[in-house]
């Protein structure tokens, strides 16, 4: 199995001196995310839970239920690796209607996109029972960066968090911010009804299409939105919090889900 980070020569300029060390970074590597034979996708991704990436990939874009997904095979390959996804019949036939072919860079989630309609689709409504004080929030970001152990290695991993009332129970990273997203709705176990998304990236409106694919309510980022992921997240009932930061952020969409009036009037 390939590895999610690789020792890497450098030079290092500081105070006046170069020096000569190592620096971990994260893998990159092309990976396929195909069904039923039939190659969907090309993503750039670090190839570390690479299951969970299948599965929320293929959740979180609308394709399938997890319970639709017969099984998940990882071909490694020369060039990259294959996800070989095999779907229940009439899963299969549902993805085949809006299959796309993409080859982009990590920070891209829209390359290759075959329709314009396709791209801008509406996000599913939520209308998740969870509720989360400003204290909460804060504290959540606060904890974030104890749950980034390849980003703490390489300085270059996006992460996303799966946050309960108990804390943060989930974490996933890649070098591409959808990747990781993918990576968490895949690996989660229970339903996001009652769970916040947190984010180390700006908001899209793809990365909102996603969170409320999966199922989220409330989806906290620590950068900032555009304005159509906030119209987005406005029409879909998601609650957008972004710019968040251990004193303080912002609440752009829904604040009825944050509960101390005293606390909110100034974000509301």
């Amino acid at each position: 199995m390939m590895e999610s980070h690789a020792p890497v020569p450098r030079l290092s300029f500081s105070g006046g001196v170069a020096r000569e060390s190592q620096r971990s970074l994260p893998a990159e590597v092309a990976v396929a995310l195909s069904y039923n034979g039939s190659t969907h996708a090309v993503m750039m991704a670090t190839p570390a839970d690479l299951p969970d990436f299948a599965r929320g990939f293929t959740r979180a874009e609308g394709i399938a239920a997890p319970e639709e997904i017969e099984r998940i095979d990882v071909v490694e390959t020369p060039l990259g690796i294959d996800l070989q996804i095999w779907l229940e019949a009439g899963a299969a036939a549902r993805q085949a209607q809006r299959r796309r072919s993409m080859a982009g860079p990590v920070g891209c989630g829209l390359c290759g996109l075959e329709s314009l309609e396709e791209a801008v689709r509406a996000a599913p409504k939520v209308q998740g029972a969870l509720r989360m004080t400003p204290a909460q929030v804060m504290a959540a970001v606060a904890d974030l960066p104890k749950h980034q152990p390849l980003h703490d290695m390489t300085r270059a991993a996006h992460c996303a968090a799966l946050w309960t009332s108990n804390g943060i129970a989930l974490s996933r990273e890649d070098v591409g911010r959808h990747n990781a997203v993918d990576k968490l709705v895949g690996a989660m176990a229970q339903t996001a009804d009652s769970a916040a998304l947190i984010l180390t990236s700006r908001v899209s409106i793809d990365l909102v299409q996603k969170a409320c694919a999966a199922g989220f309510s409330v989806l906290i980022a620590v950068s900032a939105p555009t304005a159509a992921a906030v119209q987005m997240a406005h029409v879909a009932g998601l609650t957008l919090i972004a710019n968040a930061r251990p004193d303080g952020f912002d609440c752009y969409t829904h604040p009825h889900r944050l509960t101390d009036p005293k606390e909110v009037a100034h974000v509301a």
